[in-house]
């Protein structure tokens, strides 16, 4: 057999480099025209052309990173919570998962603040797919909201998907402290106050539940809001607990009109505060030993259903001032 000489080894180097190249730039033209196809097919809500698409451009570039979301969330609106059990339909759930995994894994740590944007969004989907209405798998779903906090420890939503975890599965204790580290986390958001009051009023804590609308008062002195939401919950449980006895009720609706009276001073148009001034008026009229004194809170009351229904008409009406 006749030697190759050392021009014709070059020779045969350069042209496989040559085909190698033209074939991954033929790869490259191809990926892109499927992801331009796949995501017009995307936005028309064509999910099963685009999830063909998405497979076609990641066959030609596997490296593109983003795609492997769109490709998981197409297979996520394919599947049908209604066929859940259906072997066909339950494997669009999985190969949604597997791209959702992928996404994140290429997109958490990239630098660009779009991709972790994107990355972020993948974790938050393959959360969901672990729900009760999907997978329902929490166990699953335990590990990936606790890597959401390593990667944004001060973003409270993260915790909060967490003890709902924790609460969903009858682990009180570790949903509480889940909502007491995103308290820590942003302690100036209201919205970690509101989560931990809602927590402890599904758990029966009354005390703990005011005492958290309470903290987020104080952070948000000038949000009539706030003080709004004491009295409705005030109100609330001098309502429906029939278990409290009339000097608890009585010191109660004292508190929520205290609440009210300070929404009241911060908006004084607040229709919705002056309609649980009345709710409270009444109930305190139901209270209430002496007729006189009952017949009075009960006329102040209706005076201020009526002064809400006329502020409602005016503004319906576009003569409000």
């Amino acid at each position: 057999m006749r030697a190759l000489s050392g021009a014709s080894l070059v020779t045969g180097a350069v042209l496989a480099l040559s085909m190698s190249v033209g074939c991954a730039q033929v790869g490259q033209v191809q990926a892109q025209r499927a992801f331009k196809q796949a995501n017009q097919a995307y936005q028309s809500q064509d999910y099963e052309r685009s999830s063909k698409l998405y497979e076609e451009t990641i066959a030609n570039d596997p490296n593109n990173a983003i795609v492997y979301f769109y490709l998981g969330n197409s297979y996520d609106n394919l599947y049908k919570p209604s066929k859940k059990g259906d072997a066909a339909n339950d494997g669009l759930l999985t190969k949604a998962v597997d791209n959702y995994q992928k996404a994140a894994e290429k997109l958490s740590s990239s630098p660009d603040p779009a991709d972790k944007k994107l990355g972020k969004l993948s974790l938050e989907y393959l959360v969901a797919s672990y729900g009760a209405d999907k997978l329902n798998d929490p166990a699953k779903a335990e590990p990936v909201v606790q890597k959401m906090i390593q990667l944004e420890p001060s973003e409270p939503t993260n915790y909060f998907a967490l003890a709902k975890i924790y609460e969903d599965a009858g682990a009180y204790d570790e949903a509480e402290k889940m909502l007491v580290q995103a308290k820590a986390a942003k302690p100036g958001d209201p919205a970690v106050y509101m989560t931990l009051a809602g927590y402890y009023n599904r758990q029966g804590h009354f005390d703990k539940t005011i005492e958290a609308l309470e903290e987020r008062a104080t952070k948000e002195p000038n949000n009539p809001e706030a003080f709004y939401t004491i009295a409705t919950y005030y109100w609330d449980e001098a309502y429906r607990d029939f278990k409290l006895k009339d000097a608890e009720k009585k010191d109660f609706v004292s508190k929520g009109m205290t609440a009210v009276d300070h929404a009241l001073q911060l908006k004084p148009d607040y229709v919705e505060a002056i309609v649980y001034k009345g709710l409270l008026l009444r109930l305190q009229a139901n209270l209430e030993k002496d007729p006189a004194k009952q017949q009075q809170l009960l006329k102040d009351a209706t005076a201020l259903s009526e002064k809400a229904n006329a502020m409602r008409k005016a503004k319906a009406a576009g003569t409000a001032p």
